[in-house]
């Protein structure tokens, strides 16, 4: 989970769009976004939304009376994507700073249209972030996320592994073990969606490779030195002992590959899956009550207004960004005491 504030994440905002993007999330997000079909007047939630890529490729797909609610835990990151929605921001597309666990800040069966591009490996149970992407989801509606697979870097990783065995740190191998379970294999992927309750289960694969002219050029790449890098220093250890992994590792790097570039292979997958309707529900045993799991409480008086898109004078209407209604009003005298 990305924390609000913080120097990392400022650069992280700065660098997005124009170092990462391009040459990762937009890989996987072109996944999401193909074959997508929005239903009319869509309700649409966009999880771990980071700077507004795919919604506002979304909102393209849907018509006057559709809405996003775009969530992310990073205010710099929500920053860029309100100046990208200019206009449409708070109107048609809503950017919120929300938490994504231990459970999204939404009631159940809300949402028509649940997406997460590269959102479900930031949370530190995405087995069960799954299931809060489906209990969002309405009756009828579907899921769609992407994610890296098992296997995703794996010339690093068997190098990182090589110099810890080298220098017989049983530790910090199990640490990276431990790192390394949390990317899926189709498989497990498709087994999470399932579990959330999810019919009608797809993963999508596709390969690319991120090639870089040397090792200095890897690690302070911003897609490595503002994503997993962090990561693998905790693997590797503290101080000296850290340092001194890393510097085996470029030297590995270097000397594996040469003049040639440091190719690193990505796995990528996209998983859709449908909530199943209730009638559907209905022919399947109930479960007892002991299994089922009780709705959060969560206050649903949190609304922003938002002017009706067909009219031309407008009236003020409201849209709770938990139960997902749009209420129309008359329009007020200019008191906004209650926003």
């Amino acid at each position: 989970m990305r924390p609000k504030r913080g120097h990392r994440q400022e650069q992280l905002a700065r660098a997005f769009d124009g170092e990462i993007l391009p040459i990762w999330s937009q890989r996987f997000g072109k996944m999401l976004l193909r074959d997508l079909t929005v239903p009319a007047k869509a309700m649409v939630l966009d999880v771990a939304c980071a700077t507004g890529y795919p919604a506002l490729e979304v909102l393209r797909k849907m018509d006057e009376q559709g809405r996003i609610i775009a969530i992310d835990p990073s205010s710099p990151m929500l920053d860029v994507a309100r100046g990208k929605a200019g206009a449409l921001s708070g109107k048609r597309i809503f950017f919120r700073s929300e938490a994504l666990e231990p459970r999204l800040p939404f009631d159940d069966d809300v949402y028509d249209l649940v997406l997460s591009n590269l959102g479900l490996l930031e949370m530190t149970e995405p087995p069960a972030a799954c299931g809060e992407l489906a209990r969002v989801c309405k009756p009828g509606g579907r899921v769609v996320a992407t994610f890296a697979l098992n296997g995703t870097f794996r010339e690093f990783y068997d190098i990182f592994r090589e110099v810890l065995l080298k220098r017989d740190r049983a530790e910090a191998l199990a640490r990276l073990d431990r790192w390394l379970s949390r990317y899926p294999t189709a498989a497990e992927a498709e087994r999470w969606f399932r579990d959330a309750g999810l019919t009608d289960v797809t993963v999508e694969r596709d390969q690319f490779a991120l090639l870089f002219k040397s090792s200095r050029e890897f690690f302070f790449a911003p897609v490595i030195e503002l994503g997993p890098l962090a990561d693998w220093k905790e693997i590797a250890g503290r101080g000296q002992e850290m340092q001194e992994v890393f510097w085996h590792v470029k030297e590995a790097i270097d000397a594996y590959f040469g003049a040639r570039p440091f190719h690193l292979s990505v796995d990528a997958a996209c998983a859709r899956g449908r909530k199943p309707l209730a009638e559907e529900l209905a022919r399947e045993p109930a479960p007892s009550e002991s299994e089922a799991t009780p709705s959060p409480d969560v206050a649903t008086n949190r609304r922003e207004k938002i002017p009706a898109p067909d009219d031309n004078e407008p009236p003020t209407g409201e849209i709770d960004l938990h139960t997902g209604e749009v209420v129309i009003m008359p329009p007020d005298d200019g008191d906004d005491d209650d926003l």
